[in-house]
C-alpha cells in the first residue's frame, strides 16, 4: 500500500499545480473543468501504460540493468521538475482550455511525460497495473477539479512549492527502487 502511495501521490501534486495555474489563469465553467479533468485522466492514466509497454520490452532487450534504468529515469524526471521552468508550464496550462485536436493532444503529452517515466518503473515494484493506474486515474480527476476550482485563490508560490515537492518525491521513489535492486 505504501508503495502504491509513493507512485500515485507525486503525480496528484503535480496534476493539482497544473490545474490550479489553469484556474488561476482563466476562469472555467463547469464544462470546462469537466473537460480538462477528463484530459487530464486520459493522459496521466494513459502514459504509464505507454512507459510500461516501452520498459518491458526495453527490459527484455537489456536485462537486469532495465531496473536501474528505470529507477535513473524516475530521478531524472524528478530532478528536471526541480529544475525546469514554471513559466512553460503555465503557458500550456492556460492553452489546454482553447486548444482542440492534435494540439490538444501534444499539450496533453507535454504535461504528463512525469507519468511515462513512473510507467518504466511500475513493473519494478510487481504492483498489480490495473490498480495503479485506477489510483492515477482517480486521484488525477479529483486534483484537477480542486485545482480548477480554487486555483485562482492559491498563490502562485504554493502552486511552484507542490510542483518542487513533486520532484523531491520522485527523486526520493527512484532512490528507493535502487535501494530495493540493491538489497535483493
Amino acid at each position: 500500500m505504501l508503495t502504491l502511495l509513493a507512485f500515485v501521490l507525486p503525480l496528484g501534486l503535480d496534476s493539482f499545480a497544473v490545474a490550479a495555474a489553469i484556474g488561476a489563469a482563466q476562469a472555467t465553467t463547469a464544462s470546462q473543468r469537466l473537460r480538462i479533468s477528463l484530459l487530464f485522466v486520459i493522459f496521466e492514466a494513459g502514459m504509464p501504460l505507454i512507459g510500461l509497454g516501452l520498459g518491458t520490452a526495453l527490459a527484455h532487450g537489456i536485462g537486469a540493468i532495465a531496473n536501474y534504468l528505470a529507477a535513473a529515469a524516475v530521478i531524472g524526471t524528478g530532478a528536471w521538475m526541480l529544475l525546469s521552468d514554471d513559466d512553460d508550464e503555465e503557458a500550456k496550462a492556460s492553452r489546454i482550455t482553447t486548444s482542440r485536436g492534435l494540439a490538444l493532444i501534444g499539450l496533453g503529452i507535454s504535461i504528463s511525460m512525469d507519468e511515462l517515466a513512473i510507467g518504466f518503473s511500475i513493473g519494478l515494484t510487481r504492483l498489480p497495473v490495473t490498480i495503479v493506474i485506477a489510483a492515477i486515474a482517480l486521484q488525477t480527476f479529483i486534483v484537477a477539479q480542486l485545482g480548477l476550482a480554487i486555483g485562482a485563490k492559491i498563490a502562485e508560490r504554493w502552486r511552484e512549492r507542490a510542483e518542487r515537492v513533486t520532484g523531491i518525491a520522485l527523486i526520493a521513489l527512484g532512490a528507493y527502487l535502487i535501494a530495493k535492486q540493491l538489497t535483493r
